[in-house]
């Protein structure tokens, strides 16, 4: 804990207002040490909870007010290295909201909103997630399609490295949910890094999305159909890319995670890697699963991958946040795919179920099955 926090809390009387604007003034919040964080508010207010994503602890826990004043902390232990996003929710009278931290100015942004990040002793953002002037920037491209198996017009944004030339050939990435990957996992800045630092081969990388993620993403046969009969065609028709499925990758978090594995499973050796983010591998060994039912058809695809799992890819790359809800399911996969003859190394990070964890781990998998010169000559 803060000594400046320690000498407020240890004062006879409560501080004044003076003591306290230089106490938030000299530190940084939420306040982190090599064993835990205090988180810190300031205002007035009935009540003020914290709200993590941390699977495992009781969420919703009260901040203590200093008496006689408007500052209200709360510390909890941390373990080194980890990444956690959070919020408050301040509660006045009969109403409350939920608010990210005023005290912090670093934010993660996804779909729903924006939380708090609190980085924990020991974690950096890596270096490679950060814009590098010296780095040249890839490109976008959009092509259409009419999609017989999925109905209707869909549109996907191409990702094409610095320097492309049509006169070389280049590995493919689909990554699912690529335009979320893009808004809130910094894509484009992290692919021209890694391209540039040569840890990864220049590739061509597909951005898709799903109109109805939750039916299209839940090893649905018709998305699988959509990816292999109808979108790799034409992408083997528009660009010049490497043959075989050693050149072809599939990259999906979550829900998206489910859909690379299920159509890669459902349509094997078309391709040649996965790279598999907090898989919402959900399954029942007996009884009925406990997620709603969203996760219905998800649940009947695991639960038949784990009796028939074949071989849906050469080498699998697959992470999860110990923090989350899912790594028992994660875990779980690993030795079945590699009691099949799959290569597969398995990353668990001190990080919840986020863009910015997936966003973290892109050196790692990316580095691994698609290495560039560098990564070949010292691995």
């Amino acid at each position: 804990m803060s000594q400046t926090l320690e000498s407020l809390l240890r004062r006879k009387k409560p501080p004044d207002s003076r003591a306290i604007d230089r106490f938030i003034a000299s530190n940084e919040f939420p306040l982190v040490d090599e064993t835990g964080v205090t988180f810190v508010y300031r205002g007035k207010a009935d009540e003020v909870r914290l709200q993590h994503w941390i699977y495992g602890l009781p969420s919703n826990q009260p901040l203590e007010r200093l008496e006689g004043t408007d500052l209200w902390h709360l510390r909890i232990e941390l373990p080194e290295s980890s990444r956690i996003e959070y919020k408050f929710d301040v509660v006045n009278g009969e109403h409350n909201h939920w608010i990210v931290d005023p005290l912090n100015p670093r934010i993660a942004s996804d779909p729903f909103g924006a939380n708090s990040v609190c980085p924990g002793y020991g974690y950096r953002q890596p270096q490679w997630t950060l814009p590098d002037p010296s780095a040249h920037s890839g490109r976008f491209e959009r092509l259409a399609l009419t999609s017989h198996a999925l109905g209707g017009r869909r549109e996907v944004a191409v990702y094409l490295p610095a320097r492309f030339r049509k006169t070389r050939r280049y590995p493919l990435l689909i990554i699912h949910d690529g335009p979320d990957f893009q808004r809130y996992g910094s894509l484009s800045t992290v692919l021209d890094n890694l391209v540039h630092r040569l840890e990864v081969s220049p590739m061509i990388v597909a951005l898709i999305e799903a109109k109805e993620r939750n039916r299209e993403y839940a090893a649905d046969a018709h998305h699988a159909r959509f990816l292999t009969e109808e979108l790799m065609p034409l992408l083997e028709e528009t660009y010049p890319l490497v043959d075989g499925p050693e050149g072809r990758g599939l990259l999906g978090a979550s829900f998206g995670a489910v859909a690379s594995l299920h159509a890669a499973w459902k349509y094997p050796r078309k391709f040649g890697s996965l790279i598999l983010l907090s898989g919402s591998f959900a399954f029942s060994d007996i009884g009925r699963h406990r997620r709603g039912a969203s996760f219905d058809p998800v649940v009947r695809f695991v639960n038949e991958f784990r009796r028939r799992p074949t071989r849906p890819a050469e080498r699998v790359y697959v992470s999860c946040g110990i923090y989350e809800s899912l790594i028992y399911e994660n875990r779980s996969l690993v030795p079945l795919l590699q009691r099949h003859g799959m290569e597969v190394r398995f990353s668990e990070v001190r990080d919840g179920h986020n863009w910015e964890n997936w966003r973290d781990r892109m050196q790692d998998g990316l580095s691994w099955l698609f290495p560039g010169p560098l990564w070949m000559v010292y691995e």
